[in-house]
């Protein structure tokens, strides 16, 4: 279980990562990932081990914790949120999702040796997540619009920059060669999948 964060940590909108692109991480969670990857590719060669290395993006489900909990709690505090005009990307694969595709890639020979890239069936943007988040939550999405600029100043901050990278710009997968290889389909939609994570936060609390 490797991560699409192997690959790198941005896109252009609509020029998904594939399997076959050169692997270019950019922190040094990305980079102890690909090390992983290629350390376990040398072991598996050398003793016929089958591998399948999977790059998932950021996987939600009930209990979810860092980065997604955090903006599941600011679409349930009411505060106005600055994504009304945010055009992004972002990929994102549902717990069970993960599961399912896990358990395909373990009993079809066909995934041995690759590398597949995993994903829900759509992909959302900022303002469409904590939409959909505000809506399993039961509270309405207070959202205004903020020029690309202003993010574009804050990006370079040290300790605020990360976020807001993940929060404004695009990360998003092909999957369609995982599909094709395990015959496979992602059985819950995202929607359904954030729904069922914001009300699991929201009988939490």
């Amino acid at each position: 279980m490797s991560s699409v964060r192997a690959m790198g940590a941005v896109t252009r909108p609509g020029a998904a990562f594939r399997p076959a692109d050169p692997p270019l991480p950019g922190d040094a969670y990305g980079r102890a990932k690909l090390a992983t990857e290629r350390s376990l590719l040398t072991a598996a060669q050398a003793t016929g081990l089958e591998l399948v290395i999977l790059r998932p993006p950021l996987v939600y489900g009930p209990n979810v914790k860092a980065n997604f909990r955090a903006l599941i709690r600011l679409a349930a505090s009411g505060l106005p949120l600055p994504f009304a005009r945010v055009d992004n990307r972002r990929s994102l694969i549902f717990l069970d999702n993960l599961v399912d595709v896990v358990a395909c890639a373990a009993f079809n020979s066909a995934a041995d040796g690759q590398v597949l890239l995993l994903r829900d069936t759509v992909d959302l943007s900022t303002r469409e997540l904590v939409c959909t988040l505000a809506a399993g939550l039961g509270c309405p999405a207070r959202l205004y619009g903020m020029p690309e600029a202003a993010f574009a100043m804050l990006r370079p901050i040290p300790a605020l920059g990360p976020l807001v990278a993940r929060l404004t710009l695009s990360l998003q997968v092909d999957d369609s060669t995982t599909r094709a290889l395990l015959d496979w389909a992602p059985p819950v939609p995202a929607e359904i999948g954030l729904v069922t994570t914001a009300r699991a936060f929201r009988d939490e609390i």
